[in-house]
Formats: C-alpha cells, structure tokens, sequence
C-alpha cells in the first residue's frame, strides 16, 4: 500500500539533547491514543513499510513495560523498550525509551495528544542525556521512518473508529 498524506511531522532540534516531533491528524484524539497503544493497532502502523513487526508488547501502566521488535525488509531484526512513567489517557504518556542496539543511549519520550475541532496534534518530546545520542538518534535516518509510520498511524486511526 502507498503511504501517502497531505499532512508531514515537523522535526525541531529544541536543545542539544532533544528532538520535537509534532504532526496533526485528521482524527479525534482519542482515536490516534487509541491507535497509538493498542497493540493490534501499534502492529499496523509502527513497521513504517519497512519490515515486518514480530512482536508488540504494552503494558500501559506506570511501572508497565513496552517492547516493539522488528524484522526490517533489508536488515537485521531491530527492538526497542521502555517502561511507563506516566500514563493519562487520551492525553500524555511519558516514557523510557531504548534502541536494543545502542542500550546506553536510553531517552525519555514525552507524548502529548491535544485535540482541536475533531483534530488531533501528536507531540513527541524525545529528551536524550546528551548531544552524542540525540545526533546518533537523528542520524540514524529515524525521520524517513518516522514520516511514513506517522502516516499509517492517522490511516489506522481513521479507519478504525
């Protein structure tokens, strides 16, 4: 399936160790949360039209553990993890954030949901230790992904109300 938008994410450099991701979507808020933490959902979205996504684990909780892993269609299989350190529903989610290959650069990945007129802005406020792991993260080509998961999040979204 093409991945295709009218709307692109906005990637901003905010602090030397911190990347802001916003993008709006043609959904209600509850509907891109929902999109965004159920993991049947997650699954349909988050392989970007990269690869195939073997395993989604959510425990959306605070104290509760999350794990993606992926099968890229040209590459190695890749994971990330974290665990919830605040969960409000259709609102913030704040978590702890680990690229499996690169352990030690572990972030905090804020999740905003603000909804205006039936529209929802995601924001995602990634806060790395330092600038070493902000840049690895930023070169790591992170956005192309990003983009085109972002667009099957709000296709997921809307067609799943």
């Amino acid at each position: 399936m093409a991945v295709t938008s009218s709307s692109r994410a906005r990637v901003t450099l905010p602090t030397d160790e911190q990347i802001l991701i916003t993008r709006e979507f043609d959904a209600p808020r509850h509907l891109v949360y929902r999109a965004y933490t159920t993991p049947e959902l997650v699954k349909q979205w988050w392989h970007a039209n990269r690869g195939e996504v073997t395993l989604i684990d959510i425990d959306l909780r605070v104290g509760g553990t999350w794990r993606y892993v992926m099968s890229a269609c040209n590459g190695p299989e890749v994971g990330f993890h974290g665990e919830y350190r605040e969960v409000v529903p259709n609102e913030r989610i704040v978590s702890t954030e680990v690229y499996e290959g690169a352990p030690e650069a572990e972030a905090v990945s804020t999740v905003t949901f603000i909804e205006s007129e039936g529209r929802t802005t995601l924001s995602i406020l990634v806060q790395h230790s330092c600038r070493e792991h902000r840049d690895a993260h930023i070169n790591s080509g992170m956005e192309d992904g990003l983009q085109d998961a972002l667009t099957l999040l709000e296709q997921v979204a809307t067609s799943s109300s």
